[in-house]
């Protein structure tokens, strides 16, 4: 969707019209298209499975999906994916032994109102021809996606925007997030002190810790990431963009009496600003 040889829009304003950074319009994946599919095909395992390692997904691969490759090859792939085969829990960002890590605040906690708790977390999304990482910021209470970001690469920004974007929309008390190094970071952490909201961590290998933001990751990837087959990273953008606002606005979930996480949201939205 970029067009280089445009010479009345500039590559900046594309890049910002599509809202993606000007550095990704040269960013090219650094592993060929059999790698890829081997990738996707591990995203789709570990998606089902996060508590694999290296060992089990390396059977499923030749199980279920006829692809023979040794374990290494798998283990190299999947640090590149970011999930590490030792911890049962996709560790999309990695840890900084230097970044200050924090405690786990929400042990036997219920999130009972809205922007009480927000969870945070980092997946991979497979394209035809590449790869990319999606952030996203969820409100516990309504399963709200209050902001979202797709980044090609795994460098810090785009999870600081993602957190600058939905502090722009509210503020919750508590944070919660893995102890990976985007959100370990003073950049990052910085920002919510700065908010006084309180800072919760996943326990290492604890998966389900911050079980809301998981399970949206296995929805996105199957009614969205999954069918689509996108191709490209402007591709995928545009179509999370859609999916998302239905996901908010049109999707109901069990979990909230068929309501969507809209209707919870901002109903209850209405009713603290009212008191």
């Amino acid at each position: 969707m970029i067009d280089c040889d445009n010479q009345d829009i500039s590559l900046s304003r594309q890049a910002k019209l599509l809202d993606i950074s000007r550095s990704s319009i040269y960013y090219r994946p650094s592993v060929n298209q059999i790698d890829i599919e081997i990738m996707n095909a591990i995203d789709k395992i570990y998606t089902d499975l996060p508590f694999y390692g290296s060992r089990r997904i390396q059977w499923e691969l030749g199980q279920n999906h006829k692809i023979q490759v040794c374990r290494q090859h798998v283990q190299r792939l999947m640090r590149m994916m970011g999930i590490e085969a030792v911890y049962p829990k996709k560790n999309t960002s990695r840890e900084n032994i230097l970044h200050a890590k924090y405690p786990y605040l929400l042990k036997n906690i219920t999130a009972s109102v809205i922007n009480q708790i927000w969870g945070t977390d980092i997946t991979y999304i497979k394209l035809e021809c590449g790869f990319a990482f999606l952030a996203a910021i969820i409100d516990w209470y309504s399963r709200y996606v209050v902001a979202w970001k797709l980044s090609p690469t795994l460098e810090m920004d785009f999870c600081v925007e993602n957190l600058k974007t939905a502090l722009k929309f509210a503020t919750p008390q508590i944070h919660n997030s893995d102890q990976g190094s985007h959100f370990t970071s003073p950049r990052y952490t910085g920002i919510l002190s700065e908010k006084e909201i309180q800072i919760s961590m996943d326990g290492r290998g604890r998966c389900m810790d911050n079980i809301f933001t998981e399970r949206l990751w296995r929805t996105v990837k199957y009614e969205n990431v999954y069918m689509a087959s996108y191709a490209n990273f402007a591709q995928a953008n545009a179509g999370l963009k859609t999916y998302f606002n239905f996901y908010n606005n049109q999707r109901p979930h069990s979990s909230l009496r068929n309501q969507t996480p809209s209707q919870i949201y901002f109903k209850d939205r209405t009713i603290l600003q009212k008191n």
